[in-house]
């Protein structure tokens, strides 16, 4: 089978590999489409913290069953996502139902060999069929997913303030799921095309670029009182640490992105906001249930989100190109 390898940073390779064999409770699944995540650019540009080489990427998957175990509920040729979170069903973690930070996690084109190939057997419980979904909207449900998961981390409510910081895909994901719950949502960002596909796509109630005087100018935005929820999606560092300095007195900060540096806040202003400070690591079974709903309800602009797509065999080409900025990627998807 084809299989594109990030054989070491900045170096992707198009070669041949045997095809997978189907274990023990495993679906053989034929991927159709492959969303190219933040996270497989910054595999791709050496800075993840999680990864060995070589690695084949890929975690946002959609395919067709090949083959199913014996009793299962899912049929050859039926359209299919695929759940990349592999738990190990047995920590305290997993036994609460938190599978998303099992202790054990294996991310699938993280932790493991990903779906950038043409075939890959996954476990039967990380293989959802889509009937009527199409396949790049269920390629899409991973990335969607985890913003999803991050405001029901905050608890997100109707009459909330809520402020995204990063309008890439993660945090466009978070303002969507934010503006589902009837939240006002406010988008944070460095770059005017970012924050303008957000308003055009999303529909966020404002927009708010990165420079001089911005603190006063949320103050004003807010009549002095800041954000009930920050979300911050940047999974940069300083962004992360300067993003308490938004929340309201009683309001939370959830932190999307992560970071191998250090988050150090002052004390005394944590304190008098009496602030709930949340992490949000990939998402979980009812995440992934409301995004397909949020789906069907037209809440999602998936064709918008798709801004760049090509073939697998043409990914060596494109990749570089696609990672920097000035492309304006949004999601890219690669076509099996």
């Amino acid at each position: 089978m084809k299989t594109l390898i990030c054989e070491q940073p900045g170096r992707l390779s198009l070669a041949e590999r045997p095809d997978p064999t189907r274990g023990e409770g495993e679906v053989l699944v034929r991927i159709r489409r492959v969303g190219i995540c933040g996270t497989d650019f910054h595999i791709f540009g050496g800075s993840h913290p999680f990864l060995q080489y070589p690695r084949v990427m890929g975690h946002e998957l959609s395919g067709e069953v090949v083959e199913a175990p014996a009793g299962s509920a899912l049929r050859a040729g039926q359209p299919v996502y695929v759940v990349p979170y592999l738990s190990c069903g047995t920590c305290r973690a997993c036994r609460k139902g938190l599978t998303n930070c099992c202790r054990r996690i294996s991310v699938l084109g993280v932790h493991q060999d990903g779906g950038m190939a043409e075939l890959l057997a996954v476990p039967q419980g990380n293989v959802v069929a889509c009937d009527g979904l199409g396949l790049d909207a269920a390629s899409m449900v991973e990335f969607l997913a985890i913003g999803a998961h991050g405001i029901r981390r905050g608890a997100v409510a109707a009459d909330d303030r809520v402020l995204v910081i990063g309008a890439g895909p993660i945090g466009l994901a978070a303002m969507i799921f934010a503006r589902a719950r009837g939240a006002e949502v406010t988008a944070l960002d460095t770059r005017q095309d970012r924050l303008a596909f957000a308003s055009s796509a999303v529909g966020v109630d404002g927009a708010e670029r990165v420079s001089d005087g911005l603190h006063a100018r949320l103050a004003r935005l807010t009549d002095g009182e800041m954000f009930d929820v920050v979300v911050d999606a940047t999974g940069h560092a300083g962004s992360m640490r300067g993003a308490l300095g938004y929340v309201g007195h009683g309001g939370r900060l959830v932190l999307l992105g992560v970071v191998s540096d250090e988050l150090v806040y002052a004390d005394p202003e944590l304190h008098k906001r009496e602030t709930t400070l949340l992490c949000s690591r990939n998402a979980l079974p009812a995440d992934f249930a409301d995004v397909v709903a949020a789906m069907a309800a037209g809440q999602v602009p998936v064709s918008a989100l798709n801004t760049h797509r090509a073939p697998l065999t043409e990914a060596v080409e494109h990749f570089a190109a696609w990672s920097r900025p000035e492309a304006g990627v949004i999601k890219a998807i690669l076509e099996l």
